[in-house]
C-alpha cells in the first residue's frame, strides 16, 4: 500500500466482506492483514465504520488524532456484491480444526 487511503479503503472493502461472511476464514485473515499493515506502516488504530446513505465512514487514530476517510457506498460494497453475484468463483474454505 503506497498511501493510507489506499490502505484504510482495502481494508473496509474486505471487512465488508469478512461481516457479510463471518466463517470465511480467507476474509478474516486479509482483513486482520489489513489492519497490520494499517497499524505497523501508518500508525493507524481504533477503526471504526459508520454508514450512512452514500458513504461509508472510517475513522481512526493516527499520531494521537482522530482523523476520518470517507467512501461510497457503491464502491466500497462492489466486492461483496461480486461475491454475492457470483458464489461458484469465491467458494469458503474454513479452517479445519
Amino acid at each position: 500500500m503506497k498511501t493510507l487511503q489506499d490502505a484504510l479503503y482495502n481494508w473496509l472493502t474486505i471487512k465488508i466482506v469478512s461481516n457479510a461472511r463471518p466463517d470465511d476464514s480467507a476474509a478474516r485473515e486479509t482483513t486482520e492483514l489489513f489492519e497490520e499493515i494499517l497499524l505497523s506502516k501508518f500508525g493507524a488504530t481504533d477503526l471504526k465504520i459508520t454508514k450512512d446513505k452514500t458513504l461509508y465512514r472510517v475513522s481512526y487514530k493516527h499520531e494521537g488524532e482522530v482523523k476520518e476517510n470517507r467512501f461510497p457506498i457503491v464502491l466500497a460494497d462492489f466486492t461483496l456484491e461480486q461475491i454475492n453475484e457470483n458464489p461458484e468463483r469465491y467458494v469458503n474454505y474454513p479452517v479445519e480444526d
